[in-house]
């Protein structure tokens, strides 16, 4: 029984979906899952009964799941501990980014890095802009990679990453889905669905509200994925960014630039890390970040 394959099951579970799970751990669906079962058979019980597309844990699995969260937290602290009598830094690197930000270039980078730096345990957690926030002012993320919703502080590094366009992702059989773009009016009857923790929803709701101009209701999702099955049955439209190459999404969802003032509306998107954190590792991250979304845009 490994480690990792512990780790695995315990993001299959917080996050209530393979898919997300995988991303998050950049492997494959098909990767994680086959962890998963390889752990079942080296424990010899079934922890997760799979239906479909959806899955419920079994008694073992639900107290397998309660007990592991204390094991990788007594793991993590074993980690440090043994770093810190060695009198040496713990060779890791703890990366936040936002949900709106899983792109194919974030996935290139953090692979690109793994690669060069084979010592490094690259760390992955994921929030909204707020969760962000929080995880660099108490040090619980070396750097986090989110959209500028305020001014930028003196007291981080703000490295800029790229911009971002905004587009609105809409049903196939909605009859705005004919124009060739959308204007933030265009919305006003419309749902608007947006992808947030419960803890975040309020400040989700404000910036697409106060901020953006979004009328009308917001219904609140837990994953893109949950977000486009709303969508596809066309009970309402989700706000997504993307380059200026973003590809166009296969029936039944339609994608439109989302139009403001003869432009299209753009959201900049930053690498911040504390200024007194500003070592090599992190730098050289952000960098071959920027540079593969700056290659990937040209194309």
């Amino acid at each position: 029984m490994l480690l990792r394959q512990i780790k695995y099951f315990a993001k299959v579970v917080e996050l209530n979906s393979f898919t997300e799970a995988a991303e998050e751990c950049f492997i494959s669906q098909s990767a994680i899952s086959q962890q998963i079962q390889a752990l079942e058979a080296d424990l010899g019980v079934k922890l997760i009964i799979r239906e479909n597309r959806r899955f419920s844990l079994t008694p073992a699995g639900e107290y397998f799941y309660n007990h592991s969260l204390l094991l990788l937290d007594e793991a993590e602290s074993l980690k440090k501990e043994t770093c810190k009598i060695a009198g040496g830094r713990e060779n890791n690197l703890k990366i936040g980014y936002s949900k709106s930000f899983a792109t194919q270039e974030l996935q290139q980078a953090l692979a690109v890095f793994s690669q060069r730096h084979t010592e490094t345990d690259l760390q992955i957690v994921t929030g909204n802009h707020e969760d962000l926030y929080d995880f660099l002012r108490n040090e619980d993320a070396d750097m986090v990679i989110n959209d500028q919703r305020r001014a930028l502080s003196g007291a981080y590094v703000n490295y800029h990453l790229c911009t971002m366009y905004l587009f609105i992702e809409i049903s196939s059989t909605n009859p705005l889905c004919k124009l060739d773009f959308l204007k933030i009016e265009d919305l006003k009857k419309t749902p608007c669905i947006l992808i947030a923790s419960r803890e975040q929803q309020e400040n989700e709701q404000d910036y697409y509200k106060n901020t953006l101009g979004f009328q009308g209701n917001f219904i609140f999702v837990e994953n893109l994925e949950q977000g486009r099955i709303l969508v596809a049955g066309n009970k309402g439209f989700m706000p997504v960014e993307g380059g200026k190459n973003f590809m166009q999404m296969q029936i039944p969802i339609r994608r439109l630039p989302l139009i403001q003032e003869k432009d299209q509306i753009q959201i900049s998107y930053y690498a911040f890390w504390k200024k007194g954190r500003d070592a090599q590792d992190v730098r050289e991250l952000a960098e071959i970040l920027r540079e593969l979304l700056a290659e990937n845009d040209k194309v």
